[in-house]
């Protein structure tokens, strides 16, 4: 722990705050989680990696972390705002597969992603069909107040509460609303709570309510689930910037209602004390979308040849604030990187422990915890950490602990040690990760036939692995030629190649 005081940006105020924290010697942090309708994309995913960065700082600081991530399993609109079909259901009837079923293998793909990127475990996975009763007994509750019934289900009102929209900054400053009434509606922006099953239909997923049989709106269930688990006001409640325009405004809207709190010129009055969110990750080819229904996942930068970490840290040299462009070329240099901080921590890990405390290592120690309490500023944060393995003449044991205790374990990159040295992750990618082991993997057919532009983007990509994993083995630097001359012919350089390649070179 450091005495540094860890300030955040607080996208209810717009401003740097001092984390003091609701009770005292604790962090409860609530993070809202995937939809499991499809597999997560990256951009999805750098979500998870800020909220694991914030949960490993909190955790660093002292503070005693109670994470809470939610699996989403019903409720949640094609349309974020209030509109268009169940995304469960939608998948569920595409596939002829049951919702269960669905929500099953997307979940685990997801926990698969998240072991991949050494994010650590939440206290608590909270599934939202697990609530159900809590969502009905939470409607209930503000119904009289704050809802009103129309054929389709129980709506919010939002004319309700105080300051709606201030998050979204969806209000002008003379307050009046930028959005118009429309027909069924008091106002424009009111969401459903409770959807009813339309007359003549049948759901997957359906229950019996005071309003009818249906299923409850996305925005409740975080709310439901915020409160039941980390009880309000809470501490941090993270989400990306998408969720900062109509879900976690309707969110706040609910935990006022619930709370019979006041405007949000008191940020406790939101549920939460502070709201925190990361921008997004972009890709020029329009690739970030499912709607595409071809789009990027972590898989498929593993199947192209990059470890997992590389996104990682690719998300490290940004602040989770700025929006952050992905490219093949960019995901290729963080795997370099990661690379070279890798092979500067492995001659360490034989060392005994020892103590952090060496003055040479006194201004890098100050400049990590600074950047993390400067509202979590990762890029300067590595390159502290980069400076710390720079240092020479140290004693191994001392430099060990300078790199565990206090920069490491916040960044997520202590598993560099072991996944990158050539041990194994997980299950989801047992083939190892040592150049032997990549070389003996041919690519899929569906690879191998893509089409030009993929295919000029795969050669690259393959390059950047190569060079990155070979070392300084002769037959790594005959290696990366020929991959440099593929990667600008019009073929693709097959795995098999490579292999054949490698082992004919003295």
């Amino acid at each position: 722990m450091t005495q540094t005081p860890l300030k955040l940006f607080n996208s209810l105020t717009r401003e740097l705050e001092e984390f003091t924290p609701v009770h005292e010697g604790e962090a409860r942090v609530y993070s809202c989680g995937p939809t499991v309708y499809n597999y997560p994309h990256i951009g999805n995913m750098r979500a998870y990696v800020f909220a694991d960065v914030l949960g490993r700082t909190l955790s660093w600081k002292g503070y005693d972390l109670t994470h809470i991530i939610n699996i989403t399993d019903v409720g949640h609109l094609t349309d974020d705002g209030d509109a268009g079909e169940d995304k469960m259901e939608q998948m569920a009837a595409a596939r002829a597969q049951s919702i269960w079923d669905i929500a099953k293998h997307y979940t685990e793909a997801f926990w698969a992603d998240v072991k991949a990127l050494n994010i650590r475990e939440p206290a608590k996975w909270s599934v939202a069909t697990d609530y159900i009763d809590e969502m009905i007994d939470f409607a209930k509750g503000i119904a009289d107040r704050h809802c009103y019934e129309l054929d389709s289900g129980l709506y919010f009102d939002v004319s309700t509460v105080a300051d709606y929209g201030r998050l979204a900054r969806a209000v002008t400053e003379e307050g009046e609303g930028r959005i118009d009434t429309v027909a069924g509606k008091r106002n424009a922006a009111d969401f459903a709570i409770w959807r009813k099953t339309p007359a003549g239909e049948t759901r997957q997923m359906e229950w019996d309510s005071p309003w009818g049989k249906g299923a409850p709106g996305w925005h409740l269930e975080c709310s439901v689930m915020g409160e039941k688990l980390l009880g309000f006001p809470f501490d941090i409640h993270t989400g990306g910037i998408d969720h900062r325009e109509i879900h976690h405004p309707n969110e706040i809207a609910q935990n006022q209602a619930f709370c019979g709190c006041g405007g949000l010129s008191e940020a406790t009055n939101s549920g939460a004390k502070i709201w925190m969110h990361n921008n997004f990750l972009v890709e020029r080819s329009g690739k970030m979308s499912k709607s595409s229904g071809e789009f990027l996942r972590l898989q498929l930068l593993m199947d192209r040849g990059y470890h997992p970490l590389a996104y990682r840290m690719m998300c490290l040299q940004a602040h989770y604030r700025s929006e952050l462009e992905f490219s093949w070329e960019g995901l290729g240099a963080a795997l370099t990187r990661l690379k070279r901080i890798v092979m500067a921590i492995g001659p360490l890990k034989d060392a005994a422990s020892g103590t952090p405390d060496h003055p040479k290592f006194a201004p890098m120690r100050e400049k990590f915890a600074a950047a993390l309490a400067d509202d979590l500023n990762t890029p300067i944060a590595l390159v502290a950490l980069e400076e710390a393995l720079a240092v020479k003449t140290v004693d191994a044991r001392i430099k060990r602990a300078v790199i565990a205790s206090h920069q490491e374990r916040t960044t997520g990159l202590e598993q560099g040690i072991s996944c990158l040295g050539g041990r194994r992750l997980g299950s989801k990618i047992d083939d190892g990760w040592t150049l032997g082991g990549w070389l003996r993997n041919e690519p899929r057919a569906s690879q191998r036939e893509h089409h030009q532009d993929g295919a000029r983007e795969y050669r690259q990509s393959v390059f950047h692995a190569y060079s990155s994993w070979g070392g300084g083995t002769s037959a790594a630097r005959h290696y990366c030629s020929e991959a440099r001359h593929c990667a600008s012919s019009s073929g693709l350089m097959t795995c098999t190649h490579a292999e054949r390649l490698f082992r004919s070179t003295p």
